[in-house]
Order: structure tokens, then C-alpha cells, then sequence
């Protein structure tokens, strides 16, 4: 069993179903955008044709290809440790760090390992190369979304932050509970460039234009020296750093965020013609989902995307977005969080403009 929360699991893959089961509570804000006319709290992106992935970062978002998406809402802010309380207050909802485990699913699992946690990063005390993740995260019994840096920290005064230690299928519990969805990698990586096709960055081609912060990454070589220059040394509260052309916040760096696709290593090869360019595509299969770079039995792993605040130049270098990521669903982090779509019919985008 290994601490690697971005290789293979420290959690084995679940027997039962690897796709969560919806959750039936309904939310107090289920209909808030039928009552009020709009979405609380997010944003309409307007569908298009974009291209999609790159050519010249990492061999994984290749190749850059023509993309189409439909009309839909997406979130302006990732969900914050607020928003995820109210849901919790509302369900009784335990998230899947917080869940005993069974030592039958682990065999030979040291017992510290056993007890719910999560993984947790903690800056090395002298410098080292970024080479063996070990080095700077730690499976951490008692870490949870309510605990970010284990058992003995809270969440109180941090309630703008946005929700940590975070799987997969607990974002899909908390975005059926507020009749919405998770986005695909799509909709993600065309809301996230703010209407800049092609940019390297959600905001322009810079990444620090006229000197000005624009996302909060890591700053100085990780993972040792974090020289903090964008006010943040750790997660930032929503919404601090500038909103994209579309109104989003935090699209780069903070934290990553899940998608509904599961990962391939690359991108299918680019259809130019107008009648074969992909609508709404959905990722591959997950029998066919796998990361190669991780040694060992085939694990399906689903994208994640935008970077976070560990995403350094000398490391990671993630915080665009073309840039993608495999994570296992049965693993949570301390930088791994989320935001939700909605997708309306006809009727009600009609109801919404009247």
C-alpha cells in the first residue's frame, strides 16, 4: 500500500460499483433557479465549437483538436467547506474519508493505514527533488473535509475555502443533491479558457501579466521552499485571485477539480471535418481507462483539472486549461476539490431569458 495519492491508490478500488449511486435528499436550493430565474451562484456559458488539449505541454493533452459543447451553468466558485457543510447538515452525509474500512479489502495494510484519513502535504524540512511524492505527502488517519490537515486542525474561519479531501463519488453525492452535475472534461476546459481558444492560460498567453498574480500556485521550487508570493501558502478562500472571461473564479491553482470522464493518456486524434467534430464527448470507456505511467494492475481513473496551489514551474506546471490529470476515485487529498454544472432543456432556458 503506498502514501501516493496521484499514483497508484492507497485504497483499493471498490468491488461493488465504481460510479456512485445518486443521492436522494433533495436540496433546499434544488429549484432556487426555477423560483428566482437564475442559478444561484453560477454562470451561463454559451456552447460553442473550441479547440481542445495542446500541442506543446504535456504528451497527455495531445493532440489539440475541434470540440463542440451545448449551452449549460456552471458554478462561479469551487464549493467551499460551507457549502459542503450545509449539505452534510442536511443528509448526515459521511464522506469517504471519514469511513471505517474494511481490513478484508487491504490485506498486509499496516493498521495506521486501516483507520479513516486522507493525504495530506507537508512541506519537507530540507530541500529535496521533487522525484518520490512520499517525500512531501503523508496518509494522515483523522484527516477529512472537516479536518484538512488531520484531526487536531478545523475548518472554522475557513468556511470561503474551498472543501478538501474531497472523492469522487462524494462530489457526485453533493451535486445531485443540489440537482446539478459534474462537468465533463469538455465543458470544464471550455468554461475554464473564458472564451481565450487557444491561450495557455484561463486568462492570456502571460502567466503573470505586468507582474499581477492572476492564480494561486506555488511559488519557488517545490516542494520545500514555498516563498508564498501570491499572499497564498496554502488554499485561498474563493473567488481572491481575478475571474476569467466567463466570471470564474479559481479555473487555475487552488485546487484541482473533479470531472465526470474518465482518463485515457491523450486525446482521440483530430477530426477536422465540420460533420466529425465531436459534441459533448464523453472521455473513453472505463474498461479502457488507465494510467500508463503507474506500474502494477489497471486501474480506471477519472480527469481531473485546473491545477492547485502545489503546481510550481519546477513541478506539476498544471495550472492551465489544456492540462489533465488521473486520479483515482477512492483517493481524497488536501488538493482535491470540485464544482458542479447544470444543464437546462429548451423550456427552461426560455422560461430564464423571458
Amino acid at each position: 500500500m503506498t502514501l501516493n495519492p496521484l499514483a497508484p491508490s492507497y485504497r483499493s478500488m471498490r468491488t461493488s460499483s465504481t460510479e456512485p449511486e445518486m443521492w436522494s435528499e433533495s436540496s433546499p436550493e434544488d429549484d432556487a433557479w426555477m423560483r428566482t430565474g437564475m442559478p444561484k451562484g453560477m454562470a451561463q456559458i454559451v456552447g460553442g465549437t473550441f479547440r481542445m488539449g495542446s500541442d506543446v505541454h504535456c504528451p497527455e493533452e495531445r493532440p489539440a483538436h475541434s470540440v463542440t459543447v451545448d449551452d449549460f451553468w456552471i458554478d462561479r466558485c469551487a464549493v467551499t467547506n460551507a457549502d459542503f457543510a450545509a449539505f452534510i447538515a442536511t443528509t448526515g452525509y459521511v464522506t469517504f474519508a471519514e469511513r471505517p474500512l474494511d481490513p478484508a479489502l487491504y490485506p498486509g495494510a499496516q493498521p495506521d493505514l486501516l483507520k479513516p484519513g486522507s493525504a495530506v502535504f507537508s512541506i519537507p524540512g530540507r530541500p529535496v527533488r521533487p522525484r518520490d511524492l512520499r517525500d512531501w505527502w503523508e496518509y494522515i488517519p483523522g484527516a477529512d473535509w472537516r479536518h484538512p490537515e488531520g484531526p487536531a486542525s478545523t475548518i472554522a474561519g475557513r468556511e470561503r475555502e474551498p472543501v478538501v479531501h474531497i472523492a469522487f463519488e462524494d462530489a457526485s453525492a453533493y451535486a445531485a443533491w443540489a440537482g446539478k452535475d459534474l462537468p465533463t472534461e469538455a465543458e470544464w476546459e471550455f468554461a475554464a479558457r473564458g472564451g481565450l481558444d487557444g491561450a495557455a492560460y484561463c486568462w492570456g498567453d502571460d502567466f503573470t501579466p505586468d507582474g499581477r498574480w492572476m492564480a494561486n500556485t506555488w511559488q519557488g521550487e517545490f516542494p520545500w521552499q514555498n516563498q508564498a508570493l501570491d499572499g497564498f501558502p496554502g488554499r485561498a478562500p474563493v473567488g481572491v485571485f481575478p475571474a476569467n472571461g466567463y466570471g470564474l473564479f479559481d479555473m487555475a491553482g487552488n485546487v484541482w477539480q473533479w470531472t465526470k470522464d474518465w482518463y485515457a493518456a491523450g486525446h482521440p486524434r483530430d477530426l477536422s471535418r465540420p460533420c466529425c467534430t465531436p459534441r459533448n464527448p464523453r472521455g473513453v470507456a472505463q474498461a479502457q481507462s488507465y494510467d500508463p505511467a503507474q506500474p502494477g494492475p489497471r486501474i480506471a481513473r477519472k480527469v481531473i483539472k485546473g491545477g492547485s496551489y502545489l503546481c510550481a514551474p519546477n513541478y506539476c506546471k498544471r495550472y492551465r486549461p489544456a492540462a489533465r490529470y488521473p486520479q483515482a476515485i477512492d483517493t481524497t487529498t488536501s488538493h482535491i476539490g470540485f464544482r458542479c454544472v447544470l444543464h437546462m432543456t429548451s423550456t427552461e432556458q426560455r422560461r430564464i431569458s423571458e
